[in-house]
């Protein structure tokens, strides 16, 4: 047996006591301020750090506990007086609910057992965020604390990548096992839906003024949010970034200088690619040669056609029942003789989130999903031109807004590739989303009652 050298295992020892004094440290806070339990369960649902150490955490259910502390602080020590449930919150209890319902006739009732177990976690605190955000401080930190905790992941990955290339599926990201936002399509997809909302810190931030330092790091961490699809190798990441590059244009003053610094962006970065990159996205149009998109296709087919025979879904991982014949097509020889190559596959992920959705809750399920996703992408459209033209003390409003609008429509067209459909970052997205959605209703309703108080502008935090 292979010994590991002491140093090694002394290192993991210091990193799993910086975890938890950290963690410690947090929730120490959270006992005068019970907000901080929320941003606390927002940080272990992203980073996972119970999976990143080798002792402690990993032998406690971390993330119920803190779960327990946010909602316990909530309804002990804070002011609930104008807490309302939005429409949304009622769809995603029902989508809670109905996951229940399919849980219970899963074909493969193991499996879904594991994956309901942190899937009702994440669709429960989704429903209950909105009601911790009664004001713009507290929004403002978990878009902070949702930053850095992403953070942590893209920086590590960024500096691997300038340091090594990367590679497809090579990228360790902190942990060997690629669940969750440790998985490269994942990461690739959220770091750059994850570009807006950085850019909105950065103008708007009043926990970190936007001084030198600030912008500076925005840039720094940016520019490792664009590099991380370069070393993960993932597809889907690059055309995520062309999404934002689209999404972009609707705020830039000088659009044709945009597209010009663009373009010249694209020239200088081509030559520097690896060369494993450049190859791998070049099989985007070529789906017939490349056995990952064939196989993804025939996946697409045959999810419908479950759907079809199932149309109150399958229950979660009924993906793996599925057997497929995917036929790959080489051009070879002097004359490009076409050449098939008929492969069997079984158990293939649905490598999307609307077919995830579909074959695991049928169609009641995706009719859910469906109705959070574009119920945000509207509120969020209303929000943003209600405040355009805003003053001073509203113009962060519009920006939010914005933010949020842009990035769930990267992470919707990321989705169609990667089966994300209850990815615990996205969904506090959305949580966020009815947050500031609720908090404005609130303020309107308040100025409705005292038509002439007018509303004192929130003091920078220290």
């Amino acid at each position: 047996m292979r010994r590991r050298p002491p140093g090694a295992a002394a290192g993991r020892r210091v990193r799993d006591l910086a975890f938890i004094g950290f963690l410690l440290a947090l929730l120490g806070l959270g006992l005068r301020r019970p907000f901080l339990f929320v941003l606390a369960y927002a940080y272990v649902d992203i980073v996972a750090p119970q999976r990143l150490t080798y002792y402690l955490l990993n032998a406690v259910p971390l993330s119920l506990i803190v779960a327990m502390l946010a909602a316990g602080g909530w309804l002990l020590a804070d002011d609930r007086r104008g807490a309302r449930i939005a429409p949304r919150q009622i769809v995603i209890l029902l989508l809670l609910g109905w996951c229940g319902v399919t849980t219970g006739w899963a074909a493969f009732p193991v499996e879904a057992a594991d994956k309901w177990d942190w899937v009702w976690k994440a669709l429960a605190f989704t429903a209950f965020l909105p009601l911790t955000l009664r004001t713009r401080l507290r929004m403002e930190a978990l878009a902070l604390f949702m930053t850095l905790s992403v953070a942590s992941i893209i920086i590590v990955g960024g500096i691997k990548t300038l340091l090594s290339g990367g590679g497809y599926g090579a990228l360790n990201l902190m942990v060997d096992n690629n669940s969750g936002l440790y998985e490269g399509s994942t990461i690739s997809t959220v770091a750059i839906a994850l570009v807006p909302l950085i850019l909105h810190l950065r103008r708007h931030g009043t926990i970190y003024p936007p001084d030198g330092r600030v912008r500076l790091f925005a840039a720094a961490l940016i520019f490792a949010c664009l590099i991380l699809p370069v070393g993960t190798e993932a597809r889907t990441g690059l055309v995520c970034i062309g999404v934002l590059g689209l999404l972009m244009l609707r705020d830039v003053r000088h659009r044709g200088a945009y597209l010009g610094a663009l373009a010249a962006a694209v020239l200088v970065a081509a030559p520097l690619l690896p060369d494993s990159f450049t190859q791998r996205m070049g099989t985007i149009t070529e789906y017939k040669a490349d056995q990952s998109a064939s196989t993804r296709l025939a996946v697409w087919r045959w999810t419908w056609d479950f759907a079809r025979e199932h149309p109150l879904g399958g229950g979660f991982e009924a993906y793996r029942a599925n057997r497929v014949v995917v036929a790959t097509e080489r051009t070879a020889g002097i004359g490009n003789t076409v050449e098939a190559n008929p492969i069997i596959d079984k158990a293939r992920a649905y490598h999307s989130a609307y077919f995830e959705m579909l074959g695991e809750q049928g169609f009641p399920g995706l009719l859910l999903w469906l109705a959070i996703q574009l119920g945000g992408l509207w509120r969020m459209e209303v929000i943003r031109r209600r405040y355009a033209r805003a003053g001073p003390e509203d113009g962060w409003i519009a920006s939010l807004a914005t933010a949020l609008q842009h990035a769930q429509i990267i992470y919707l067209v990321g989705a169609a590739f990667v089966a994300i459909a209850v990815q615990p970052f996205m969904l506090m997205l959305i949580g966020l989303q009815i947050g500031l959605d609720g908090w404005l209703k609130a303020r309107d309703r308040g100025a409705r009652r005292h038509p002439f108080v007018r509303p004192r502008a929130p003091a920078p935090a220290a």
